[in-house]
């Protein structure tokens, strides 16, 4: 009988996690074969997809209504495919309105599969209640930062706090600096990295914020450059876009390279970068991996940025922030992403040396709470994963 893993995951992030996963669960149990939802990382360890990662690549109220029916048509298939291959476990990646979902119909339907769900939900920032009723049908949850377990046992499930791999990820040569910058002619010019997010709805909505303030940013410092190393499902969006930006940017596009040799693109650029631009989210820790300064800007839809605001229970949510308990990275969330302060706090990292300065300290801090120079986290999750179906 085929021993099997059944794995979603729905954005690039996931997509990282579970590759790292997949990678050491094969190394530790080379019987076990893998299907279900992910991105090319997941695909070059073996998964067997069941549909495009992409489609679960959407975020906000607003932004999900459009394309319910479709999600709920994806929904429907995925539980059915789990139910049929009947894996050891069934692991979810982040993503929790799909991947939630899917789990509690699983569980329902055949309560012997394991659900493991891989990056706790964020009960310490909004909407408390959702351990607890994850707890009706997950059975053990992966938690990236190291404060989330008590949370999640307090709800009545297993935890293990398994390390982000983003600390895991080897440094960026100083000779990979200098090869990145001469590959693409920035000399000895400042560097700005661009990160518009992941998401097609979220690059729509930053990226004109984002332009307006690299044109602020170049009326001041008009010898910097601009790098914006593209999401693999945006890219198309990006390029798209960047027609009208300043500059020009130069583009780093998933789809031209293998995803391996694009990943040491993107670590080279993150590194060689001065500062860095970026929505919110888990780039924040990669930027920090690099120990790159940066600034964190994010809007969403109206409806429901007034949603989230009325719930949010912290007072950033930069994972660097919160990791190191600094408040080191600024923010301008909501009504403030607007491109003028946006532009000016850019500036100001790119002047002022001392000014980066308490980042760097946070940044370092973070990482070593996320377990840099411990066991790798794909290799921790993996064995947790193995302990709950062995």
């Amino acid at each position: 009988m085929t021993r099997s893993i059944f794995l979603i995951a729905g954005e690039p992030s996931g997509d990282r996690l579970g590759a790292a996963l997949m990678a050491r669960l094969g190394a530790l149990d080379p019987g076990l074969v893998f299907y279900g939802v992910g991105g090319p990382l997941m695909e070059d360890e073996g998964l067997v997809p069941v549909f495009p990662m992409e489609e679960l690549s959407v975020m906000g109220l607003t932004e999900v209504l459009p394309r319910l029916p479709q999600l709920l048509k994806r929904k429907r298939e995925t539980v059915a495919g789990v139910l049929a291959k009947k894996p050891l476990a069934l692991v979810t990646i982040d993503s929790p309105d799909f991947c939630l979902r899917v789990a509690k119909e699983v569980k329902a339907a055949n309560p012997l599969i394991r659900t493991i769900h891989y990056v706790a939900p964020s009960v310490w920032a909004w909407r408390a209640g959702r351990a607890e009723k994850m707890a009706k049908f997950i059975d053990h949850v992966l938690a990236l930062l190291p404060f989330e377990p008590p949370l999640m046992h307090a709800a009545g499930m297993g935890c293990d706090f398994v390390g982000h791999p983003v600390a895991a990820e080897p440094r960026t040569s100083a000779a990979d600096i200098a090869r990145f910058r001469d590959a693409h002619g920035l000399g000895t010019a400042e560097v700005v990295l661009v990160l518009p997010g992941s998401r097609a709805s979220e690059v729509r909505r930053l990226g004109p914020v984002f332009a307006q303030a690299m044109r602020g940013v170049l009326r001041e410092m008009p010898e910097t450059r601009i790098v914006l190393p593209a999401a693999g499902p945006v890219a198309g969006l990006v390029t798209e876009m960047i027609g009208t930006w300043p500059g020009p940017p130069i583009v780093l596009d998933p789809r031209e390279v293998e995803p391996a040799r694009f990943a040491l693109t993107k670590r080279a650029a993150f590194a060689a970068a001065d500062v860095a631009l970026a929505a919110s989210g888990t780039v924040s820790l990669e930027l920090a991996a690099a120990d790159t300064p940066m600034v964190i800007a994010y809007d969403t839809a109206p409806l429901t940025r007034w949603i989230l605001g009325s719930m949010l229970k912290v007072d950033t949510v930069t994972l660097v922030n919160l990791v190191s308990e600094t408040r080191a990275v600024p923010e301008f969330l909501g009504r403030d992403c607007r491109p003028q302060p946006i532009a000016a706090a850019v500036g100001h990292l790119l002047r002022d040396a001392t000014a980066r300065e308490p980042q760097i300290d946070a940044m370092d801090l973070t990482m070593e709470r996320l377990g840099r120079g411990g066991e790798p986290p794909g290799l921790r999750a993996a064995k947790a994963v193995l302990s709950q179906i062995s």
